[in-house]
């Protein structure tokens, strides 16, 4: 009976040992291969890295007490509540935080009965993946920008071209749509919303304040 313990302590360690492996080398990629290369951010590797890392190891320690499912929907659960407070990020940097979080519970949880070749699959199917995603250049982004506009007269239907004209001269974009936000007769200007593409979303989720 002792030998048997000793046998699956020596078992343990070596599978945590393995899965620890895969998942550092499976971040780093995705962190310093992906993701930093396109968007030069440092800030983001250190929280990237750490969450995974502290995520991997929770749902190691944690995740033999027989209730692995019902502990990894729990854990995710808690992670995706989880809101920066102090600054706004894009959408693109909230999905490669999901990632990372979602990478330490596949390594950590993932059943290994027949072998690691299936978590390896899926962790080369996720960075692949995100590695083609990352780099669909041929796609544009449409954004958008409020604009404080003075020419109320060419607002008319009848004179769109003529706005959009003077718009894209004025901002140097190549604005393709507008919208009328409010119009201020008193001041006359008006509030329009401009719409163009660009490789890149300007969209960033709004600052949260300390009453939500």
């Amino acid at each position: 009976m002792e030998n048997e313990e000793i046998l699956n302590g020596v078992f343990n360690t070596s599978d945590f040992a393995i899965r620890s492996v895969i998942d550092f080398i499976s971040v780093l990629i995705l962190v310093a291969l992906i993701y930093y290369p396109k968007h030069k951010n440092k800030d983001f590797i250190f929280t990237f890295i750490l969450f995974n890392v502290v995520n991997f190891m929770i749902c190691c320690l944690l995740g033999a007490a027989k209730i692995k499912i019902g502990f990894a929907f729990g854990l995710f659960a808690m992670f995706s509540i989880i809101r920066y407070r102090t600054i706004a990020i894009s959408i693109k940097d909230m999905g490669y935080f999901f990632i990372c979080v979602a990478l330490g519970m596949l390594n950590s949880l993932a059943s290994v009965d027949h072998g690691f070749t299936v978590l390896i699959i899926c962790n080369l199917v996720v960075l692949i993946l995100t590695f083609i995603l990352e780099r669909l250049d041929f796609l544009k982004n449409e954004n958008a920008k409020e604009i404080v506009y003075d020419k109320v007269e060419l607002i008319r239907p009848e004179y769109r071209e003529q706005l959009l004209q003077d718009l894209n001269e004025r901002t140097g974009l190549n604005i393709h749509r507008i919208e009328i936000v409010s119009l201020d007769y008193l001041k006359d200007t008006a509030l329009l919303k401009a719409f163009y593409y660009a490789k890149e979303s300007e969209y960033v989720l709004p600052k949260s304040d300390d009453n939500d």
